[in-house]
């Protein structure tokens, strides 16, 4: 199960893929949804990643809540699971009170930006 977390995880975050909440605009919903957005380290990151999938609204938005949710120095080594997915699973399995500390951090941002951002 943690693995499957960790792969989701990387996959939506570092791939800045996800569903488009907007896409249902034509099929009778009734206004579009907002999604926050702001510039920032995964923003850019994202819009580096070479996943079909993103956009600057989408990219934006994942770096609107890492805002609200993590620290400067988390978004930084964040930005890192971009190049090097095996980080995050380093990060994850590692006995360091750090390393514990900024995972709870990384999963909860993780499971919040799907939340709003697709």
């Amino acid at each position: 199960m943690k693995n499957a977390l960790i792969v989701g995880l990387v996959l939506v975050l570092a791939g800045c893929g996800g569903s488009n909440r907007n896409e249902n605009r034509g099929r009778g919903a009734s206004a579009p949804v907002y999604m926050p957005n702001a510039s920032g380290p995964l923003k850019n990151a994202c819009l580096a990643s070479d996943r079909k999938a993103r956009s600057s609204q989408l990219c934006g938005c994942i770096q609107a809540v890492a805002n609200q949710s993590l620290s400067s120095s988390d978004q930084s080594r964040a930005v890192k699971f971009y190049g090097n997915p095996q980080l995050a699973q380093d990060a994850r399995q590692s006995s360091r009170a750090s390393d514990e500390r900024f995972w709870e951090a990384y999963s909860s941002y993780g499971k919040r930006a799907t939340q709003i951002c697709s």
